[in-house]
């Protein structure tokens, strides 16, 4: 695959779409469609620095679960705590931060941040780091009046029998199976 040029299509607020113009592996030239949440200034740029973090948190051998509505799906779906990198903001600060807004708690502590891997790669070069933490305190809301997220820990038993009826994004739910499967043995 060779790319030819990159250029954007539409700037959103929080997404920007572009088309990409490659020549396949049969030498005909092609056009595909992306989006980034960043701006990017050319096809070096795609996929080159990450946008935010996916929070594994649990409590007390409990994990922590949102259920919250997403448009994109139009339903209530099963997600882990996550968020946008701000500027100037460490991944440290960024977990603390967003695992405070969505759900009033703190970081106990930071067990592990893999490094960023990508979100969506069939039509995104959104990356995110995923971390895995232990967290204290009690549920609050802090959403803003557009977010519709109920907080909780689940047992084991409990992330089971909601993997076999529930919608997930896809992170959560592997975290989920993991979870509730292989932890502690």
């Amino acid at each position: 695959m060779e790319f030819i040029k990159i250029a954007k299509v539409k700037d959103g607020k929080y997404l920007k779409n572009y088309e990409i113009t490659y020549r396949n592996k049969a030498g005909h030239e092609k056009t595909y469609e992306m989006v980034s949440r960043r701006e990017l200034l050319g096809i070096d740029d795609v996929g080159g620095k990450p946008s935010g973090v996916s929070i594994v948190a649990t409590h007390d051998d409990k994990l922590l679960l949102l259920h919250e509505f997403r448009m994109g799906v139009n339903r209530y779906v099963y997600n882990l705590c996550a968020g946008m990198i701000e500027p100037d903001e460490s991944i440290e600060e960024c977990i603390s931060r967003e695992l405070f807004e969505e759900t009033g708690l703190h970081v106990k502590e930071i067990k592990k941040i893999l490094p960023p891997s990508f979100a969506a790669v069939a039509i995104s070069d959104t990356t995110t780091y995923i971390a895995f933490v232990e967290a204290e305190g009690s549920f609050e809301d802090h959403t803003s009046e557009n977010e519709q997220i109920e907080a909780g820990f689940y047992s084991r038993e409990e992330v089971k029998a909601l993997l076999e009826t529930e919608s997930f994004s896809s992170r959560a739910q592997m975290a989920a199976y993991y979870f509730s499967e292989f932890q502690g043995r």
